[in-house]
């Protein structure tokens, strides 16, 4: 996108805010960058440079814009629409990957070397793998500084950086204020709510339509790990450095998020994490103007636009869930995690809810008894089986992963079918061209809107969806009247 200059400057010019995220206006007389939508008037055109991250605008001597704030746009789509060593490596480093590991262990997750990976990443995003985690570190830095009441140390050791001083010089370089100054004129939208929650606002493009996409999450939920209270859907989250607790609710222009935090380190990471959950960096345009060409989905589009697909915080956590949902009921499979989250989960406190564990972790789950289990044998032995594989790291359903190769172990597996392959790669892997054609919800849909029912028919039919047949999927179960289409009332 950022190579087409002429593209680049109407973007500017009409402040099209769908283009936020997508590349980063520069402006050669005053040396800052911008997003797209920035509201001051446009630079003249020769003084105009762009670029494709935040990260390479830094690297080039370009200060963050105070007006628009470009290191808080949403993240461009293609990172979640691709499954090439980039996208991948992009979405290892918002995971905090580098920050914990460094480069090497980047590189070692991604199965290449440092120098494949630092060159394949300035080619394209005109940063390395450091610049881009600095840029994540900085925006981190921001947060806390404006929605918290930590020390200055404090913030500078919980985003990530190695000592107070090269915080002060990095805040001071990306964004042309001290810290404490930030702290002094910000706090703009962003409050702390309570001791020890951080309360900020997660953008996204528009439209954005969230039943389906808060309804799936709160009529699925596993008691405990999840709940509906006040209006937002609230779940624990198990992070690298501890655990948390967040609350999302929907807004007409974005999404209120609280986080708590037993570590103020985690905080980039679990904001990364739920804005994965909410797919909240897709481009609903794209999507649905590919998917409007097909007459029998047009009208479903033009009555709810911008529909997401609800992934999931742990790859893993997922898994093991869609194993406990085969040809069970939703109620009947939140029954099934419940009792394996109160035997094997990690118990927590929730003063502000009633949240009680975390999700147990495939180590807890290896010495599970297939016996406890209240269902039947062969179903038992896909839940272990699936466990000892994920334990053992096998098979990887994080951040980072191989989209075609997760798939290919998961079926290799015994007892896992197409319908539990492709469950995982729409909710864990996040790939957005997933298909479940077997579910029985979208067969239902398929009947009633006389689409082909068989699953091989409705697959051909639907390769014209490519490559947005997750995102079909959801305007396909929303013809339905089950829970997983609407928000509950408060």
């Amino acid at each position: 996108m950022h190579e087409c200059r002429q593209r680049c400057v109407r973007a500017v010019q009409s402040k099209d805010a769908r283009f936020d995220g997508w590349f980063f206006t520069a402006v050669l007389t005053t040396r800052i960058y911008c997003r797209p939508s920035c509201p001051v008037a446009p630079p003249k055109v020769e003084n105009m440079m762009f670029y494709p991250s935040a990260a390479a605008a830094q690297q080039a001597g370009f200060r963050a814009c105070k007006r628009c704030r470009p290191d808080a746009s949403p993240g461009s789509p293609e990172w979640n629409d691709r499954a090439d060593l980039v996208a991948r490596a992009i979405r290892l480093i918002a995971d905090g990957v580098v920050d914990r590991d460094g480069v090497p262990g980047l590189a070692a997750q991604l199965g290449y070397s440092v120098r494949q990976v630092q060159r394949q990443l300035q080619a394209e995003l005109g940063a390395g793998p450091l610049a881009l985690a600095r840029a994540q570190r900085a925006q981190t830095a921001r947060l806390l500084i404006e929605t918290s009441d930590l020390q200055m140390a404090d913030v500078a050791f919980a985003a990530g950086f190695s000592s107070v001083r090269t915080f002060n010089e990095t805040v001071q370089e990306v964004f042309a204020l001290a810290p404490t100054e930030l702290r002094t004129r910000s706090r703009r939208g962003t409050t702390t709510t309570a001791p020890g929650t951080i309360s900020l606002r997660l953008p996204f493009r528009a439209p954005l339509t969230p039943d389906n996409l808060f309804g799936h999450l709160i009529a699925t939920g596993v008691p405990g790990v999840e709940e509906w209270r006040d209006g937002h859907y609230r779940r624990t989250l198990r992070l690298p450095h501890g655990h948390g607790v967040v609350a999302l609710k929907p807004m007409p222009d974005h999404i209120t998020c609280q986080l708590s935090l037993t570590d103020q380190r985690d905080l980039a990471i679990a904001i990364s994490r739920c804005r994965r959950m909410l797919d909240l960096d897709a481009d609903p345009v794209a999507v649905d103007d590919l998917l409007s060409t097909d007459p029998v989905l047009a009208p479903l589009i033009a009555k709810a636009p911008g529909r997401r697909v609800p992934h999931t915080v742990d790859g893993e956590e997922f898994a093991v869930r869609a194993v406990l949902g085969q040809q069970v009921s939703t109620a009947a499979a939140r029954t099934h995690g419940h009792r394996l989250v109160l035997r094997h989960g990690e118990p927590i406190g929730d003063p502000a809810g009633g949240l009680t564990h975390l999700f147990p972790t495939m180590q807890a789950l290896a010495g599970l008894d297939p016996e406890s289990l209240a269902f039947p044998k062969s179903r038992r032995t896909t839940l272990t089986t699936l466990i000892e594989t994920l334990a053992a790291g096998l098979i990887d359903l994080g951040a980072g992963s191989d989209w075609d190769r997760a798939r290919e172990q998961l079926a290799a597996l015994p007892g896992i079918g197409p319908w539990t392959v492709e469950s995982i790669a729409m909710r864990s892997l996040g790939d957005p061209d997933a298909f479940v054609a077997s579910d029985l919800g979208i067969r239902y849909a398929a009947r009633a809107l006389g689409l082909p029912e068989a699953p091989r028919s409705l697959i051909a039919h639907a390769r014209a969806w490519r490559p947005w047949r997750a995102y079909a999927v959801q305007y396909l179960w929303a013809t339905g009247d089950h829970a997983i289409n609407t928000i509950p009332a408060e």
